[in-house]
């Protein structure tokens, strides 16, 4: 049974920091990736990672802020969030495909975790 269990999210101040982690189990993947959904808006692209350090994307707006990182057994993808601003808070989820088309759309990937809340305050 494939699962994603993510880890980190929390309560932070404008320009703090947090750190979101996702375990994956059952199998391994080649993308990775982490997308977010805030109060009354569809569910977007954050950024993904590719098998053993394949390319990495990042939505415009957290680029120079998060880094996607994963595990050297390619089972866990971290979510590194620095400069945090109060645009970005949201329910962060993250998703995982055998597929290595550099995927940002949400149907485009197969495993879903429950989601972590990041509350960024001003």
């Amino acid at each position: 049974q494939v699962r994603l269990v993510e880890s980190g999210g929390g309560l932070v101040q404008a320009g703090g920091s947090v750190r979101l982690s996702c375990a994956a189990s059952g199998r391994t993947f080649w993308t990775m990736g982490w997308f977010r959904q805030g109060p009354g808006k569809e569910r977007e692209f954050v950024a993904l990672s590719n098998w053993r350090g394949g390319a990495t994307y990042y939505r415009d707006s957290v680029k120079g802020r998060f880094t996607i990182s994963r595990d050297s057994a390619e089972t866990t993808v971290y979510l590194q969030m620095n400069s945090l601003k109060p645009e970005d808070t949201a329910v962060y989820y993250c998703a995982a495909t055998g597929w290595s088309g550099n995927p940002r759309q949400p149907g485009e990937y197969e495993y879903w975790g429950q989601g972590t809340q990041v509350t960024v305050s001003s």
